[in-house]
């Protein structure tokens, strides 16, 4: 199959079945999906949800944030990775926020990656899931499944890479979207793993279960002779 017909099924399939995929961090503004999506970092969706209720209700907006003291922030989020560099880049975060862009998040990849703690896959997500823009942020998720099913060369080795194979043939008003597909299927079907492939609708179109068969059915074949 080649590459190009790979993309149109599975963004038909995708767009048949789940034209409605969104981020499932909980937030209510553009500073309070910014502030979740840095404390996502190597920390589960579940995890975050279960912080930022209280973190929110304390530091309502990146002025009250950029105010606060390293012990006070650092209580809220304990219980995250790495709390004792994403409490400073909190901080830190917001009081360039209000020094420098009027407590507005920016709508600019390369602005926002002038926050401390904001990387190039955050920036992507805020300018994606805030702003509609056809960014696609590449996390453990997106990385995996796109090696798996054979959307990305295996040369593709960094995020960054596979970040600009996929825009190159998703089509851009659909990268959104599929930002959210490829994460959920990642998080759900094709988990690190034990992938879930009898479950999987999109076998069909996988290098990966397809290099599957191949062994099984080689592995017959020698309890044959």
């Amino acid at each position: 199959m080649l590459k190009k017909e790979r993309y149109q099924k599975l963004i038909a399939y995708f767009t048949e079945n789940f034209p409605i995929a969104e981020t499932e961090l909980h937030y209510r503004t553009p500073y309070e999906l910014l502030v979740a999506v840095s404390l996502s970092a190597q920390c589960t969706d579940k995890r975050v949800n279960m912080v930022t209720p209280a973190l929110f209700e304390r530091f309502p907006d990146a002025e009250s944030l950029s105010k606060a003291e390293f012990d006070e922030v650092f209580h809220y989020i304990r219980s995250i990775s790495y709390p004792n560099n994403k409490a400073k880049h909190l901080i830190g975060m917001a009081q360039r926020l209000v020094s420098v862009y009027n407590s507005e998040v920016p709508s600019t990849i390369e602005e926002l990656q002038t926050l401390p703690g904001v990387g190039r896959k955050t920036a992507n997500v805020i300018v994606s899931v805030i702003y509609n823009q056809p960014a696609m942020a590449v996390d453990t998720h997106v990385f995996r499944v796109s090696h798996r099913i054979g959307l990305v060369p295996k040369t593709a080795t960094t995020p960054l890479a596979v970040e600009k194979e996929l825009v190159k043939f998703i089509p851009k008003e659909s990268v959104p979207v599929a930002h959210h597909w490829l994460i959920l299927h990642g998080r759900y079907i094709c988990v690190a793993r034990s992938p879930k492939c009898g479950e999987c609708a999109l076998k069909h179109l996988c290098k990966y279960y397809e290099a599957l068969e191949k062994k099984v059915m080689k592995e017959k074949s020698k309890e044959k002779l």
